[in-house]
């Protein structure tokens, strides 16, 4: 009959380093369990700061989802390692800006309306970035020579109104723009083409320092263009 052999590696049962039942455990033992335990501790702390750090975007969240399922607007809020994301298109509404243009209407100037109180305390400690995005249908006009100069006006355009209008530090400001190259739906269908015409609102998790003392916060500039009425694609 063949005889069972141990696993390699295994330590027999016999080893002093295994603790018998009954016996005391070995002294290494001792240090490596409480040294797991302040592990745990610190990872329980670490986690209790994150979610009392972060309860002021949870709670915005929240509100904004209010908003959107009341209809106020259309769009998703989603929270990841970058920060909160607001999300609005233009699905079921009317156009955000003029065809081509990025002079903005006043559908997307009521759903800031709505949104501004809840960036206005979230910009106190977080900055916030405004993204801009478009449909895949060309554009050349005097004015602006494809889409990436288009979405990254009215990106600019947004944060100017939220600045001048709504009452935004200008130093927690920022747009950004990514023509029409980060789809969420398929361009072939008007209805593709409307949710990927959409605005990004991105809170995030870090913050630029506060300006000096006397300094004050740069005012912002001048937006070339921004405002401008060609005519052209929709974009």
């Amino acid at each position: 009959m063949a005889v069972l052999r141990p696993p390699q590696g295994y330590i027999s049962e016999s080893d002093p380093r295994v603790a018998q039942i009954g016996h005391p455990a070995p002294p290494w033992l001792v240090n490596y369990a409480d040294l797991m335990t302040e592990l745990v501790c610190f990872f329980i702390i670490l986690y209790a700061l994150s979610a009392a750090l972060n309860k002021n975007v949870q709670q915005a969240s929240q509100e904004v989802k209010k908003m959107m399922k009341e209809g106020a607007m259309h769009g998703q809020v989603k929270i990841d390692k970058d920060g909160m994301k607001i999300s609005i298109d233009e699905e079921g509404q009317a156009a955000f800006f003029k065809s081509g243009s990025a002079e903005p209407t006043s559908t997307i100037e009521g759903i800031l309306a709505k949104l501004a109180p809840v960036l206005k305390k979230l910009a106190a400690d977080h900055d916030i970035i405004v993204e801009g995005y478009t449909d895949n249908q060309p554009i050349s006009n005097q004015y602006f020579d494809s889409n990436w100069e288009l979405s990254t006006a009215r990106a600019t355009s947004v944060a100017r109104l939220l600045i001048e209008k709504f009452g935004l530090l200008p130093y927690r400001m920022g747009a950004m723009g990514y023509g029409q190259y980060r789809p969420v739906e398929s361009n072939a269908t008007p209805e593709g083409r409307a949710k990927n015409r959409r605005v990004v609102i991105l809170v995030k998790n870090t913050a630029t320092p506060r300006p000096a003392a006397g300094q004050g916060p740069p005012q912002p500039g001048a937006t070339a263009a921004a405002l401008a009425q060609p005519s052209g694609g929709r974009g």
